[in-house]
């Protein structure tokens, strides 16, 4: 990716979106297109293929969360697109769904953290190199929203979590917490209807499992 990011602005203000464009021009940045709503966003970003697209979340015409539901189509029809969102509002809602793919190239900060501009443009970039970048109150939004699925687990059910996290096998699994191979898959079993994994492939659900508890 080259140092000079081509960008998308999307936001019903008109001074809020020529203040982002020279902010990032005088960052040596450009701005290849604004849209003042969510369509407006959406066509944009398939016609420019921008580096970044910066949004805001309530735009016209009810001035809810119309930012945020373009953002999740536009990720949706192309999920590597970088998306940064700029609100006043923590939403909650769809934010999960823009992040819930875990394709990273996605942002969430509150239009404050704009006047400081050095932090807005580390974040900018960080975002569009494919990182997450999270402001400190959509985070607490978030973790007060979400129930650890951890929680549901027993203490024995965390113990063989924490040994397939390791890569063991449930054969090493029951030598390590002397029980049998079937007390093993018995607890495996649960630990993933706890966890809500069904899928078929017994490994992949390994993997989910052991991802479940690394977070």
């Amino acid at each position: 990716m080259s140092d000079v990011l081509r960008v998308v602005v999307a936001d019903d203000s008109v001074l809020l979106r020529e203040g982002l464009q020279l902010i990032l021009a005088d960052a040596g940045h450009e701005v290849v297109a604004t849209a003042g709503d969510g369509p407006g966003l959406v066509a944009a970003v398939a016609e420019h293929l921008p580096d970044l697209s910066l949004v805001d979340v309530r735009m016209p015409p009810s001035h809810t969360d119309e930012g945020l539901r373009a953002a999740v189509e536009v990720r949706r029809r192309a999920p590597r697109t970088r998306i940064l969102v700029l609100s006043q509002y923590v939403e909650v809602s769809y934010a999960d769904e823009l992040l819930a793919t875990g394709d990273g190239g996605v942002g969430y900060l509150l239009k404050d953290r704009v006047s400081e501009l050095s932090g807005f443009l580390d974040a900018v970039t960080a975002v569009a190199s494919g990182g997450t970048v999270l402001d400190p109150q959509v985070v607490a939004q978030l973790m007060r929203r979400r129930r650890d699925p951890l929680e549901a687990l027993t203490p024995r059910e965390r113990e063989v979590l924490a040994a397939m996290a390791e890569g063991l096998s449930n054969a090493a699994i029951a030598r390590r917490l002397h029980v049998t191979d079937g007390g093993v898959e018995k607890h495996t079993q649960r630990i993933f209807a706890k966890l809500d994994l069904h899928a078929d492939d017994e490994q992949h659900r390994r993997v989910k499992a052991v991802l479940a508890f690394l977070r």
